[in-house]
């Protein structure tokens, strides 16, 4: 007798490895084809130079209750930043930092920072203890606005809207005018609150690596470009046909449309990355720095190797600046106007800085904006095929992995 065939996941990002991990487990024989010559999906690192380069700044909160339940954090290996951050304004630093997770530094640096009234600092109060209530499913189902009109409603000062939440929130959602769904904030905002944000001792490409080694090898097909898929076959490029006994697409929202043959459902929001080595880090603690001004290319910028020393060669610093403004976001000549734009925040200092490298990175997000009707992480069927991925739910590694185990739960039933 011949085996039955594989259940076929088109798509080794996070969200086909947690389905792939979830279906291995009860048993099911599975096959899982990626395009790209590695497995993550958009959670990769590369070696560079001695560095460890994560394609875009990311990070993972800790907070995520399903990256709890499948990721051994203890493995990982994860270093934390300062929950918090430094923010550009009017010439100089100013130091902002969580109250809640660093009491006294939090309150000393808050009474100090010249961002944002007394009054802010009660209405933070007031929307950590909102978006702290109750299950994070009820957190997508309050009435829908966009982020900035939440925080209007919220009673928020413009002061603290420009200077903090446009480029903080910016930088989480790759849009600084906040149309992104409030739902989406308060579920982020959340997730602040509870955890740490952190980065794997050697980048976050250890997420993904975790993920495969709970699926056999000869199950993971990397360079397996999908041209067509059907419910129990796929067909390869090079011409190649593959029965299975299911089909999921474990794809990103633009490919999903690609082999459904439909329109992308929306934009994807677009970042550059680039990072830079440097002989002195341009900040001493491992904290987040962001622009809180309109002028310049750079929403957020951090030093990694602060984070991890083990992300740059000994006596080496990594610099990571991300660009999300779509006037400079396809600037050829961004390189030197983010320098130039670092000179005047660090001095000097950065003429020694040399480029690495730079990521231009085009469907780094799905579209979140208000109207959407963001979800928890869903998975679905269409043609007979099942779909999972965070462009069913919402821009995050808890979606990711939350729709994986999803469709697994499709077959399983």
């Amino acid at each position: 007798m011949h085996p039955d065939p594989p259940i076929i996941i088109v798509g080794g990002g996070l969200a086909g490895l947690s389905c792939a991990r979830h279906l291995v487990e009860a048993g099911h024989p599975v096959l899982v084809l990626e395009r790209d010559d590695e497995f993550g999906g958009r959670v990769r690192t590369d070696t560079f130079d001695g560095f460890q380069l994560d394609r875009g700044f990311q990070v993972l909160q800790t907070a995520y209750p399903e990256a709890q339940q499948q990721l051994d954090y203890e493995a990982l290996d994860l270093k934390s930043y300062t929950p918090g951050a430094l923010i550009y304004k009017s010439g100089r630093f100013h130091r902002f930092i969580d109250p809640w997770r660093r009491p006294w530094d939090g309150i000393w640096s808050g009474l100090r920072s010249g961002i944002g009234t007394f009054g802010d600092r009660l209405r933070v109060a007031n929307l950590r203890a909102k978006c702290k209530r109750g299950e994070i499913d009820d957190l997508f189902a309050i009435p829908e606005q966009s982020t900035w009109n939440s925080l209007v409603e919220f009673g928020f000062s413009s002061e603290m809207i420009e200077s903090f939440f446009r480029p903080f929130l910016g930088g989480v959602f790759l849009e600084r005018e906040l149309k992104t769904s409030n739902r989406m904030m308060m579920f982020v905002f959340r997730m602040f609150s509870q955890g740490d944000v952190a980065i794997p001792a050697r980048g976050m490409q250890a997420i993904s690596q975790q993920m495969m080694s709970r699926v056999p090898a000869d199950s993971l097909r990397a360079g397996c470009y999908a041209k067509r898929v059907s419910e129990n076959e796929v067909e390869l490029e090079n011409g190649e046909l593959i029965k299975a006994s299911r089909v999921i697409l474990a794809t990103p929202a633009h490919i999903t449309a690609e082999l459904l043959n439909r329109q992308p459902p929306g934009n994807s929001r677009r970042v550059r990355c680039l990072y830079f080595s440097c002989q002195r880090p341009p900040i001493s603690e491992p904290i987040l720095v962001l622009n809180g001004e309109a002028d310049g290319p750079i929403n957020n910028l951090s030093v990694p190797s602060i984070v991890s020393s083990e992300l740059a060669p000994i006596g080496r610093h990594l610099v990571s600046v991300s660009v999300i403004d779509k006037k400079y976001v396809g600037d050829r000549q961004l390189e030197s106007i983010v320098i130039k734009q670092c000179e005047l925040w660090f001095g000097e200092q950065v003429h020694d800085w040399k480029l690495l490298k730079q990521y231009d990175i085009r469907h780094a997000l799905p579209d979140q904006f208000s109207g959407i009707n963001l979800q928890t992480g869903h998975a679905s069927m269409k043609n007979g095929l099942i779909i999972c991925g965070d462009h069913l739910g919402h821009g995050s590694i808890q979606s990711a992995l939350k729709s994986g185990r999803r469709a697994a739960e499709i077959i399983l039933a």
